[in-house]
């Protein structure tokens, strides 16, 4: 079940609140799971119950994404205020340094997390960040044709290409390499939510400018990449390695930029792994 936690954060304006729709199921240690932009946390659904056996696992909706209302005036979605915020949540939560998993956005902002001390170990999963400019341009270009063609669709068209699996190639064969695995109504959910986020735009001007740049000392960090990927190129992967030399790099053959719906199980592995 859903449910909706509120906390105070910094503005340059004074205190405002920000609130974070999450789900948390199982027990163990906490792990928190941060998806991708333009997504909302129904993303790890193919992999939650395994997770579920060992930790006890919490998957939020970025502020702005998802069931998270958009953040407040005077709060920017730069890497400076959400790493913070999360920072908060926890706290909100009473999770004293979770492990981390993310993916796209989320694999960055674990990393940004990891880099502050917030957390125990990270796994990221394609995280943003590692890019050169014109692969950068490359994958926002891609990211802002998907956000213009699912605000174009009716929700009654939408809800059509999803009940086939060529359907739901056509709607999400950018993030998935297995498109067909994903249920019609997953896919219309989140064809909705990358329609509806308030906080697509603003949080791609911010990426705009936006370079992982250091190493992540001190905890454990494992960086995966599917073989599939048609946002992030898996070169990118190597330039993570190259900056965290301590990461664990490991290969996702067959998937795609959401790998937790390609191979569940695969995932699930690599990030129980990367959290022991």
């Amino acid at each position: 079940m859903a449910a909706t936690v509120s906390f105070s954060v910094p503005s340059p304006h004074g205190p405002r609140t920000v609130a974070v729709s999450y789900a948390r199921v199982g027990s163990g240690e906490p792990l928190l799971l941060l998806h991708g932009i333009g997504h909302h946390r129904q993303a790890w659904d193919p992999v939650v119950d395994i997770l579920a056996t060992e930790r006890d696992v919490i998957a939020v909706d970025l502020p702005g994404f998802g069931a998270s209302p958009a953040l407040p005036d005077g709060v920017g979605y730069d890497l400076a205020s959400v790493v913070p915020a999360l920072g908060a949540l926890c706290e909100a939560l009473g999770v004293d340094r979770p492990h981390v998993a993310g993916n796209s956005l989320g694999g960055l902002l674990a990393l940004e997390l990891g880099r502050e001390k917030l957390v125990r170990s990270v796994t990221a999963l394609a995280p943003a960040g590692f890019w050169t400019q014109a692969e950068r341009r490359y994958a926002f270009t891609l990211l802002l044709a998907m956000r213009q063609a699912a605000r174009a669709m009716p929700p009654p068209l939408v809800e059509r290409l999803s009940r086939t699996a060529a359907g739901r190639a056509v709607l999400t064969s950018t993030i998935y390499a297995r498109p067909g695995r994903r249920s019609p109504e997953a896919v219309v959910a989140e064809t909705l939510a990358l329609a509806r986020a308030e906080g697509f735009a603003a949080t791609l001007r911010q990426g705009t400018t936006v370079r992982f740049t250091q190493d992540v000392p001190g905890l454990p960090v494992t960086v995966a990449w599917g073989t599939r990927d048609r946002i992030l190129v898996r070169r990118q992967g190597v330039r993570a390695k190259q900056l965290i030399p301590g990461a664990r790099l490991v290969r996702l053959p067959g998937c795609g930029h959401v790998p937790m719906n390609d191979d569940p199980a695969l995932v699930a592995r690599v990030i129980l792994d990367g959290s022991r």
